[in-house]
């Protein structure tokens, strides 16, 4: 009885982002060989994080508060608006903390493969917060992938009557890569990205 509560468990951690049966299976080992620190420490965790934290209405970001804490500080340039693709791209920029303005989480990027189309996506939360906050400039930073680019496109088109500064990430190698080691696509796209010096 007692194998199928375990079993149970590794199948659930399994789910999880880049986690397979092997990885679920170390890490219940380890919640096991560890339970009466870790359980109880998990199981409160998860247990505020399910009552506590909430979508922001505003951008998308998971937070205690909606507004959530970026949208709502005075301190950030509230007219630059960087679209992400997910929460994840969200937390890398800040991450960084170099990053000082506002975000707009799509949700995903338009893909005729799995068919997303633009109504999968918070593209009309976009354009409304475009018409009701002063926005003047959008970076789109979304994946430099065929949708991806698909997607920086279609809202680049949506958005070319208005008076908006509209720029995406740099793309290429990056600092410390040697050509040997970079993919066709990654070599391309640098070639096409290049700038005079």
């Amino acid at each position: 009885m007692s194998d199928n509560y375990i079993e149970q468990l590794i199948k659930i951690i399994a789910k999880l982002p880049s986690l397979g049966t092997r990885s679920a299976r170390r890490i219940v080992l380890q919640l096991l060989k560890k339970r009466e620190q870790m359980i109880p420490q998990l199981i409160q965790a998860l247990e505020d994080v399910h009552n506590h934290i909430t979508v922001c209405e505003v951008c998308g970001n998971y937070d205690t508060q909606s507004p959530c804490s970026i949208c709502s500080s005075p301190t950030r340039e509230s007219g630059t608006l960087c679209i992400v693709q997910d929460i994840s791209d969200l937390w890398a920029l800040e991450r960084g903390g170099l990053y000082k303005g506002r975000y707009h989480v799509l949700g995903g990027v338009l893909s005729a493969i799995e068919g997303i189309t633009p109504d999968d996506l918070n593209i009309g939360g976009l354009l409304s917060r475009i018409e009701h906050e002063k926005i003047n400039e959008i970076i789109l930073a979304l994946p430099a992938t065929v949708d991806g680019q698909i997607t920086i496109h279609y809202i680049s088109t949506l958005l070319k009557n208005k008076p908006i500064k509209i720029s995406t990430l740099a793309q290429g190698i990056p600092v410390g890569a040697e050509l040997d080691y970079m993919d066709d696509g990654t070599i391309k796209l640098a070639l096409d990205m290049r700038k005079q010096i």
